[in-house]
């Protein structure tokens, strides 16, 4: 499986690339790029809202090159920045609420829009706050650990797989099942989501060790500087 990922990823990159070049030519900005992706995100989530769970999941399907593009962008164009960086990082947080959001509005409208059982909607409301939350716990601990200068880009739920989730199955199954298919995604993505959060805590807890019990490590181990000090460059006052 993770073979075939890695497959369709590589494919899915070299869809993207002639894009890529037209945009490096019209010297269009990789922040722009960003703005754009975030904005096609916030409709893809009010289209949920509205129910129309099908045409949301086409429509965040096919606006995923967004996610790649402003990267690829700044790259070839030589306009990689710090704050764009930061940009990018912040935005995809928007990106990740709003599709979210949509989807918990819908579940709370199913008296209405009536997408799911009719037990379901309030329990759905909540698995799908929880799975906000889970999203973002699995950045920030990710930018914590990284403050820290540790990198923790591990488990098992990454943005790219995050994306998938949110668009493709909507895309092609929709309400099937009464809504079954739906909420299952929505509650795969979130268990997923907690499970990463924890899997970056443990990592970090393991790596911080050295600092946090000096008498448990022979002397001399290995410690990132950021984490020496706190997390706070030590050239640079408090």
């Amino acid at each position: 499986m993770l073979r075939l990922w890695e497959w369709i990823k590589a494919g899915y990159l070299r869809i993207v690339d002639p894009f890529a070049a037209w945009l490096v030519r019209n010297n269009v900005g990789p922040n722009t790029i960003t703005t754009v992706g975030t904005l096609t995100y916030v409709i893809g989530g009010a289209i949920y809202a509205t129910g129309h769970i099908r045409t949301a999941g086409w429509f965040l399907g096919l606006t995923a090159c967004f996610d790649v593009l402003d990267g690829k962008v700044a790259r070839a164009s030589g306009r990689t920045t710090v704050f764009g960086a930061f940009y990018d990082s912040t935005l995809d947080r928007v990106a990740d609420g709003a599709v979210l959001g949509g989807l918990a509005i819908f579940f709370a409208r199913n008296d209405v829009l009536h997408g799911v059982p009719p037990w379901a909607g309030t329990p759905m409301v909540a698995m799908t706050l929880l799975g906000i939350i889970g999203t973002f716990l699995t950045s920030y601990t990710r930018a914590r650990a990284e403050a820290l200068g540790i990198d923790a880009k591990v488990g098992m739920m990454q943005r790219p797989e995050r994306v998938v989730l949110l668009s493709a199955p909507q895309a092609f199954f929709g309400l099937a099942l009464g809504g079954w298919v739906l909420m299952l995604i929505v509650t795969l993505l979130t268990v997923t989501a907690w499970i990463t959060a924890v899997q970056r805590i443990v990592y970090v807890h393991r790596v911080t060790q050295a600092i946090d019990h000096p008498e448990l490590h022979p002397a001399g181990a290995s410690v990132p500087p950021a984490v020496a000090t706190g997390g706070r460059d030590p050239g640079l006052p408090s």
